[in-house]
């Protein structure tokens, strides 16, 4: 089969891979809503799209850490859905060969949902539907 990710997390390989990024998570959030409090729009940084730096002339301190974070959390493989609350997805290759991905936000403890690429968080079911 074709599939879109070259690496694929099974359940419990996810779960240990958050536990080890946690920390990083937390201080990605922190991070962003610091900028958002400067008003300063991180999607117009040109690592997430953008072109510069807001007209500011320089990036600020705050935005070179986030987006230092932001690499090393997707370093391994891991798919950052929501720098602001801290969503993540790991891709995941159910028993009938679906590639689908395992979906889990910042303040929920082990992956408890997952959810087909095309349907994306809206269409989050339970783990034990996997």
């Amino acid at each position: 089969m074709n599939y879109i990710h070259s690496h694929h997390f099974s359940v419990e390989e996810a779960n240990s891979v958050i536990d080890s990024i946690k920390p990083k998570i937390e201080e990605m959030i922190k991070l962003k809503k610091k900028l958002d409090s400067r008003g300063y729009d991180v999607y117009n940084h040109q690592y997430f799209g953008g072109s510069g730096p807001n007209g500011e002339g320089v990036f600020p301190d705050e935005l070179e850490r986030l987006v230092d974070t932001v690499k090393k959390i997707s370093a391994n493989g891991v798919l950052i859905k929501g720098i602001d609350n801290g969503l993540i997805d790991f891709p995941h290759i159910r028993k009938n060969g679906e590639e689908v991905y395992l979906c889990w936000k910042f303040g929920e403890g082990e992956i408890a949902y997952w959810h087909t690429i095309p349907d994306g968080y809206a269409g989050r079911r339970n783990i034990t539907e996997l």
